[in-house]
């Protein structure tokens, strides 16, 4: 029986939770269903690392423990999420899984990391709306969609995009009867209870400014990546 694969979901300090942990619950589903695959943490060090609530989280697995995973998901985040693109290490991790992997994912701000790695080049992609400027700044064609897939590369816009992005992998790597399976056990029926957003009056300048601030304090050592996202 062959060995089964890998999806390594990527932990960096300071990462959103809900980016990580709502794929992270539905690809381990799958994994429990399924013997084709399973589902590791990983990081720099098997230490517990601040997120941007009062949770910490720990990685199962080092980067030099996984170094070619079959399948890659990298969460994002506010300020913590530029910092992560000046490291060095993860960067190289990420480039070297990608010559190995079938997919790469990303949520939110996990899509910027994944173009500071050269993996967005020439591809659509997307990321939370008030960062989405910045993703032609690392060769991606910026997509408004909920998630969109491109090639290997599929990103979602953010927290709650990526359970539609995950279920959509699900089906890909498993069969839409399993996807269909997990959709039922996590009982996802969306009927919301509020009013669509109406993205045509909301004023996206603050929040705009906000992301690009933080790039300027969380990159203000790496002048490099501030001159290529030019905020």
């Amino acid at each position: 029986m062959s060995e089964p694969k890998t999806f390594a979901f990527v932990l960096f300090p300071g990462l959103t939770p809900l980016d990580l942990v709502v794929p992270l619950q539905v690809m381990s589903l799958m994994a429990t269903l399924s013997s084709g695959w399973r589902v590791c943490v990983v990081a720099e060090r098997p230490q517990a690392l601040p997120t941007d609530t009062p949770l910490t989280v720990t990685a199962t697995h080092t980067f030099e423990q996984i170094p070619h995973p079959d399948a890659v998901m990298v969460p994002g985040g506010g300020e913590p999420a530029f910092a992560a693109m000046a490291s060095r290490t993860l960067i190289a991790w990420l480039h070297n899984a990608a010559e190995h992997a079938e997919l790469l994912t990303s949520v939110c701000t996990g899509s910027l990391i994944l173009g500071t790695a050269g993996l967005l080049e020439g591809r659509k992609a997307t990321t939370h709306w008030a960062a989405r400027h910045l993703l032609p700044r690392l060769g991606a064609t910026p997509a408004a969609d909920s998630w969109v897939q491109d090639g290997p590369l599929i990103s979602a816009s953010g927290v709650s995009a990526s359970l539609d992005m995950s279920l959509h992998i699900v089906g890909k790597l498993a069969g839409q009867n399993l996807a269909e399976l997990i959709r039922q056990a996590i009982e996802y029926d969306p009927a919301p209870s509020r009013q669509p957003l109406q993205w045509d009056t909301i004023d996206r300048a603050p929040a705009i400014e906000a992301v690009d601030a933080a790039a300027r304090t969380a990159l203000a050592d790496h002048p490099e990546l501030l001159s290529r996202l030019a905020v």
